[in-house]
């Protein structure tokens, strides 16, 4: 037990490199930081600025530029810190904090992927009762149960980490703290940490992803039954950026947490694209291949001016 209560902090090792390349990569991230605080803060000013843009889409998209801010600020910071810093230390308590809010940011923005996947097909499999379909009240309650389910995952899967000992290495081969990083770390038990891990990632993951791919299937039946070229151009693009968003945050987050945990630099690349890149590159799919927010975005830099 001796050994046990001398871990109090982990070390974020990150990309081990020199010196100078480390600045180069504070600068690099703290640019993109900047970029997706201020892509997504406009993002959501622009919805609620914009009348024309208060229907469920926009709402559910509203939602996925906080949570982008939400992710990106729970692990940005830290790595920004650390880059700069010789002592690239977190304490146990703080590591678990983190590992807790990157497991509830990124469960509620699988849950909320799937939510504007079922969105999108209500939109175009039934456009006449869409209005009816996708009413305030289900909407506000979608975003609700989105939040609530990933809590509790998060919560459950951190309180089991909590009751782990940690006494062999203390390194983390990454920017910031996740669960799966820590079973490698304990020399207690963890095998039913892993099992809790894996059996709620695998529902919650797959889950969410049945809904997007019935969604999309009934999407795509219902495009090629279309007759106009027009039409079928409509209804795809009315598609595109969510599921170029679904793409990017599923690919990467699927195969970090499905993937045992082993050190391997493709973690840091996974981590990289889920947990940086994908909330800088949200707002701009979002923004550059839809009309109406470009439309928006122009009247409202006009009136400011």
């Amino acid at each position: 037990s001796g050994n046990h209560s001398t871990i109090i902090e982990f070390l974020l090792l990150g990309l081990p490199v020199g010196h100078h390349m480390q600045t180069l990569l504070f600068v690099l991230f703290l640019v993109i930081y900047l970029l997706t605080l201020s892509g997504n803060l406009l993002m959501i000013m622009v919805i609620r600025a914009s009348s024309h843009l208060h229907t469920p889409m926009y709402f559910f998209l509203s939602h996925l530029s906080f949570l982008d801010l939400c992710y990106s600020s729970v692990t940005v910071p830290k790595m920004l810190e650390n880059l700069l810093s010789e002592k690239k230390t977190i304490s146990v308590e703080n590591c678990l904090t983190q590992a807790f809010f990157v497991l509830h940011s990124g469960g509620t923005e699988l849950c909320l992927l799937a939510v504007m996947a079922y969105d999108r097909y209500a939109a175009v499999c039934y456009p006449l009762i869409y209005v009816q379909m996708m009413n305030n009240q289900l909407c506000v309650r979608l975003v609700w149960a989105s939040w609530v389910l990933a809590f509790l995952d998060a919560l459950i899967n951190t309180v089991l980490a909590m009751n782990l000992d940690f006494c062999e290495s203390q390194v983390i081969p990454n920017f910031s703290c996740e669960i799966p990083s820590l079973f490698p770390l304990s020399c207690s038990n963890s095998s039913t940490n892993f099992s809790v891990l894996l059996c709620s990632a695998l529902l919650h993951a797959f889950g969410t992803f049945f809904l997007v791919f019935f969604s999309y299937g009934r999407i795509v039946s219902t495009i090629l039954s279309i007759t106009s070229t027009t039409g079928r151009s409509k209804a795809f693009s009315t598609c595109s950026s969510h599921l170029t968003a679904v793409s990017l945050f599923y690919s990467s987050g699927f195969l970090r947490y499905l993937m045992p945990t082993s050190g391997s630099p493709w973690e840091l690349i996974f981590f990289l694209q889920y947990g940086v890149v994908t909330p800088l590159v949200n707002p701009l799919v979002y923004s550059l291949k839809n009309k109406e927010v470009k439309v928006a975005l122009k009247n409202m830099l006009r009136k400011s001016l």
